[in-house]
């Protein structure tokens, strides 16, 4: 129990993609408000918060699991409250609720201001799960970023309106709801003020933003807005659906501003027929144009797809067309996703299914393949320079720095690890490449000078202390 005077404490576990991890950073902040201070430690938390994810099943399992696993310290630890928030509580309250009853409050996916209730003194209802349709993000809300400071996620909407067979998140998230552009500037403003260089713009449906709102609002018009913030660093756009890019937003990608060239645009398949049976409403054929239209607008565009192997349906000829497209695309990151049937969409429906095992060496071999692409781009980095973004200490090689360059997104690309160590994190440096494997890069620090802490549109960087 906590001394009287002490700050009672909390701890969090994020799981899922860059999206929870906002909602996560929010619900820091409402716990900061609500007096309580986080722990990096479970075993040191008087209240623990899961916030799930419940995409496919190997998300819900990982999710269902580290409920449990946490849940054995309400008997064995200091834990007197667990809480479970997020995608899985949204979609599956009632179960949860019945069949888990170690936990104590259940909040849904867009409930996350609804924590500082849980957190207050006295009796709250256990069951806390909202429509999602009632929720948007605004640059108000208390927010603690849970990394360092250089980097950080903007959501930009809530929400999916698109209608893909295979895809249960508009049923749990609701449908697209994009926050206002005044709003997201003012978010973004507040961040590099306090020393954020990169910002990473997310939704579930980036390409569509402001469409749902009718006031003019689209996402060229928030680039122009953001690149006028004087402190941003670099500015990269998550999860775009390949869809016909207007012609002013290639310009933006080419044009070598803050937008810098990388492109995360979900592919998922190469064919007619599997794209139909998806439903993505786009034949192969456009989305080679779209590759194309891409590299000839912004020629050092970095491109991060994904694909589903597996989906109902799928033959040889598919996945070898797959194989080929993938080749032909030489894509900077691939992601490589086994299909899980999911109940409610339409692909679960569907005949044609596809065996776990085949499913697997699928997605080997694919995984394979891109493997080798990506080895061989890096291996002609041999010799560059390139602007880092430094880091800190590599989790995986204690000696070396790690950093990334304009093409590597966080989290989910290769990085740049750095032999010498006269860097900060934060600090915006000059690195040559000497080394690289196959999804990562080393490279010496080269010598400072006064245009070291220089970004690339020529505003200082901030060092992050």
């Amino acid at each position: 129990m906590s001394r009287p005077g002490d700050r009672r404490t909390i701890h969090f576990v994020s799981l899922g993609c860059p999206k929870n991890r906002v909602d996560t950073e929010v619900m820091l902040g409402v716990s900061d408000l609500s007096g309580y201070r986080h722990v990096e430690e479970a075993t040191e938390a008087e209240v623990i918060v899961v916030n799930t994810c419940g995409f496919i099943e190997a998300a819900k399992q990982e999710s269902i699991d580290t409920i449990l696993e946490l849940s054995d310290l309400k008997r064995a630890g200091r834990c007197e409250k667990l809480v479970v928030a997020g995608c899985l509580s949204q979609r599956y309250p009632d179960q949860l609720a019945e069949g888990m009853p170690e936990v104590d409050h259940f909040l849904g996916s867009s409930d996350m201001l609804a924590l500082g209730r849980v957190l207050r003194e006295g009796e709250q209802p256990r069951m806390l799960v909202g429509n999602p349709a009632d929720y948007v993000l605004r640059a108000d809300d208390p927010r603690i970023l849970s990394g360092g400071r250089a980097s950080a996620y903007v959501k930009i909407a809530e929400g999916c309106s698109r209608k893909c067979s295979f895809c249960a998140i508009p049923s749990f998230r609701g449908t697209q709801r994009s926050r206002a552009m005044g709003d997201v500037v003012r978010e973004v403003r507040r961040l590099t003020e306090r020393g954020t260089f990169e910002v990473n713009l997310i939704s579930q449906d980036t390409i569509s933003y402001g469409r749902d709102r009718g006031d003019g609002a689209d996402l060229v018009r928030l680039i122009d807005a953001l690149e006028e913030v004087e402190e941003l660093g670099w500015l990269r756009l998550f999860y775009l659906y390949p869809e016909a890019l207007p012609e002013a937003l290639l310009a933006r990608l080419g044009a070598g501003r803050k937008l810098v060239p990388y492109v995360d645009m979900p592919m998922q398949h190469a064919t007619d027929a599997m794209l139909k049976r998806m439903r993505r409403g786009y034949d192969a054929d456009r989305q080679r144009r779209l590759v194309g239209r891409l590299r000839r607008a912004a020629p050092y565009v970095s491109i991060r797809t994904a694909f589903i192997v597996g989906h109902p349906g799928e033959t040889d000829a598919d996945f070898q067309a797959l194989c080929d497209f993938v080749r032909w695309g030489e894509f900077d990151h691939v992601g490589v996703f086994r299909y899980s049937s999911e109940e409610g969409t339409h692909s679960a429906t569907l005949e044609g299914s596809v065996e776990e095992a085949v499913i697997a060496e699928r997605a080997d071999a694919l995984g394979a393949i891109q493997r080798d692409i990506s080895g061989r781009k890096l291996a002609a980095r041999i010799g560059d320079v390139l602007d880092v973004l430094v880091e800190g200490v590599s989790e995986e090689h204690e000696l070396l720095l790690q950093g990334r360059h304009a093409g590597q997104a966080p989290e989910v690309d290769g990085v740049v690890l750095l032999t010498n160590d006269t860097a900060r994190p934060g600090d915006l440096r000059k690195a040559r490449v000497t080394q690289a494997a196959d999804y990562d890069l080393v490279a010496e620090l080269l010598p400072r000078d006064p245009d070291d802490d220089l970004s690339q549109t020529g505003k200082r960087l901030r060092v992050l202390p």
